[in-house]
Parts: C-alpha cells; structure tokens; sequence
C-alpha cells in the first residue's frame, strides 16, 4: 500500500521502515565494536592490576563508612586489620589529601608522571604559571613542594606493594612490572598540556 503526501509523491512505508530498522542495526553493530575495542586495549596484567587497585580503594571506603557507634548507642570495636592494610588505607588517605596539589603542580609543569608510576621532579617556575594558579604557585616554597612530592611517591609505592600482597599471582619480583603498568595508567589519565615519559624513557607534553 502507497500513502500520498501533500506533493502527490508515494512513499513505500515498508521499505522506510526496513531502511530505519537496518540503520539502527548498523549504529549498534558500530557501537558495541567500539565498546570491544576499548576493553581489548587493556592486557590481562593491566586488568588484575586496576582489579586489586580498586580492591584495596572499596576496602577504605567501607573502613571511612563503618559507624563507630551501633543502633543501640554502643561504640562499635573497628575490625581487625594487619598493619600492611593500615599502611595501604594511610597511603590512600595521603594520595587522596594531596591530588588537588598533585593535579595543580602537574599542570604547572613542575612536575611529570613517570614511566614507574611515580612524579618527577621539574623546576619549579612560578613565573609561567596560569592566572587562576598564580596565587597557589606563589604561596608553595621549593621545600613544601618537594615534600609533598616524596609524600605522594612513597604513598603510591605503598599502593603498588598493596596491590601485590592483595594478589596471589604476584610476587615481589614483580613489582617493576607493575610500577611499569601505573606509570601507563597514569600517562592515559594524564591532561593535554603535562609531562609524561614514556617507556622509551623520553619524555613530552601530552597533546
């Protein structure tokens, strides 16, 4: 059947409507291969890597959520944890108190992610730095930032050596390794415009 429209011309209402469910079917085809794509970027160290990473960040989660006090008005004991888990929360805790700085300095170039996972040190330039950092830049001497640097380096290699006691495919001879993978992490999350090395040992302004 033929329907008319105002300029006398037929449209097959079958056929457009074969045609629709076909583009459709081709967007979802594209769709899901994206989605493939990006998860096959990934190697499977990489994925138990960010698998124990995100463990051990839901783990002090739930230690920040537990009440100390109980329905009954009772002060609730915290649970038992080894003293490697309690230096993996510590280390969490300073990682999370320094990102804002951490993110900040980046940005100012005075400092880069590293192929190890950890930041290295650059000048520290207050000159060049944006407007809406300059006042952040000039508040921070060379002593306090490099402090917090050795702060958050120490902290991410606590994670690091967290990450393996946490998985019993790992060992501590793989601790290079798995330095080798959060410095890739760490290159992809990095903004346009900071410093990264890559596994070459070269180092660039991430575009």
């Amino acid at each position: 059947m033929k329907y008319k429209i105002t300029n006398n011309i037929g449209i097959d209402v079958s056929s457009v409507l074969l045609l629709f469910a076909l583009s459709l079917l081709l967007s979802a085809c594209t769709l899901a291969k994206v989605q493939v794509d990006v998860v096959s970027e990934r190697t499977a160290l990489e994925n138990q890597v960010l698998g124990s990473y995100n463990a051990i960040d839901r783990e002090m989660l739930l230690t920040a959520s537990v009440r100390g006090v109980d329905s009954k008005g009772e002060i609730r004991k915290p649970p038992q944890r080894s003293p490697e888990q309690k230096d993996a929360m510590m280390a969490m805790r300073t990682l999370s108190f320094h990102e804002d700085d951490t993110e900040a300095f980046k940005r100012l170039g005075w400092a880069g992610e590293n192929m190890n996972g950890l930041l290295t040190t650059f000048p520290v330039v207050k000159s060049a730095a944006p407007d809406d950092l300059k006042d952040f830049a000039e508040g921070y001497s060379e002593e306090e930032f490099n402090e917090v640097i050795r702060q958050v380096n120490e902290a991410r290699m606590v994670v690091m050596q967290r990450v393996i006691d946490v998985n019993e495919e790992f060992s501590d001879s793989d601790l290079p390794e798995i330095q080798r993978v959060f410095g890739k992490i760490n290159r992809e999350k990095a903004l346009p415009g900071e410093k990264i090395q890559n596994e070459d040992s070269s180092w660039i302004v991430k575009k």
